[in-house]
């Protein structure tokens, strides 16, 4: 386990920014993972847990605690059962599926993190969500200081969310479970337009698995959603903010607002969210409120290949991008009557 003082933070993050940690363990074992969250919430420490970074946004000011990242490894496949140590690089185990010939998550590749931010997110892309393919989540409970075992079904699952999420400081993820698919090497249905789109075939209809992965990661660099240090348009969290969900009623007053702004021809982007909710798109959204790709003339922008990630090019800061997101959140909110929320998590910091 090594231990740093006064250790930038910045560099372990996608978007490569905020200040330094007062202490940063690295483990890479669960039971160095343990130890130093037992340590932490004995002495009333506060303790920033941090995998992949691609979902963080910290201060300027850094954290004044111990950041805890976590470097476990092990990825273990038998059959169509896969368990990956929470550290383990996300998009790399995605394509050791996809060369075993399993469905089940090929969809989600190229998505940078690690496994353990999977299930706190309920990561998902292109059709496919974690929460189809998880059946346990191992983790460090806090609250009764034991590690636990939780289920799929008990882990409230919803879009972009779960208990982990609703409960941060609780749950340390270790491990996590899943239940893949043998199809004789095809994917899973494609659920996704645009990626049936791609693929030439209908939505519901299975493709080889590695074309499915290949057409994905195509997809997502068209997009900047794949991590290149030469590109400025990676230096992000991809997704900024989550596609609104709304009530009919909320549904009903943004289409109104629409055909206002824009023309009683216009139509938004719509989908069914269940019980009578509704889920719009968040980039079309920023697009229509007149935030293009490319937006912005300071150190963080738009990025110049898709309005829903926000960017550092190069010598932003947290301020910066943060200055940049309200502007954006404004926008949409002042145009449509609709208020994005951010998918990163902030760290000393506030939209």
């Amino acid at each position: 386990m090594q231990e740093l003082h006064d250790a930038p933070l910045a560099p372990l993050t996608t978007f490569r920014l905020g200040g330094p940690a007062r202490r940063l363990i690295t483990a890479t074992t669960d039971e160095e993972v343990t130890e130093a969250v037992r340590a932490a919430d004995a002495d009333g420490t506060p303790l920033l847990v941090i995998g992949g970074g691609s979902n963080l946004v910290i201060a300027d000011e850094g954290f004044d605690g111990t950041a805890l990242r976590i470097a476990t490894t092990g990825f273990r496949l038998e059959g169509t059962r896969l368990e990956l140590a929470a550290g383990e690089n996300w998009s790399d185990a995605v394509a050791r599926t996809v060369e075993a010939g399993l469905a089940g998550i090929e969809c989600m590749a190229g998505i940078p993190g690690s496994a353990g931010a999977t299930p706190i997110q309920n990561v998902g892309a292109y059709g496919q969500e974690v929460s189809s393919t998880i059946t346990e989540v191992v983790a460090y409970d806090r609250r009764v200081g034991e590690t636990v075992a939780i289920p799929g079904s008990e882990c409230g699952f919803s879009y972009r969310h779960s208990r982990f999420k609703a409960d941060p400081t609780r749950f340390v993820v270790l491990r996590v479970r899943f239940e893949l698919e043998d199809a004789d090497g095809l994917s899973a249905p494609i659920r996704y337009a645009e990626t049936a789109r791609a693929l030439g075939v209908e939505v519901g209809e299975r493709v080889p698995v590695a074309r499915a992965r290949e057409t994905v990661l195509k997809l997502r660099a068209g997009k900047g959603m794949v991590l290149d240090p030469e590109d400025h348009d990676t230096w992000s969290a991809g997704s900024f903010f989550t596609n609104p969900v709304l009530t009919e009623a909320e549904h009903a007053a943004f289409l109104a607002r629409v055909a206002e702004r824009l023309g009683p021809d216009v139509v938004p982007p719509a989908y069914p969210a269940g019980d009578g909710l509704v889920k719009t798109s968040a980039a079309w959204l920023i697009d229509r409120a007149g935030f293009a790709k490319g937006y912005g003339d300071g150190p963080a922008r738009i990025s110049t290949k898709h309005t829903l990630a926000l960017t550092n090019r190069g010598s932003a800061t947290t301020a910066d991008l943060l200055a940049l997101a309200r502007e954006v959140r404004d926008g949409v909110r002042a145009a449509f009557g609709v208020t994005l929320v951010n998918e990163p998590v902030t760290v000393g910091c506030s939209l």
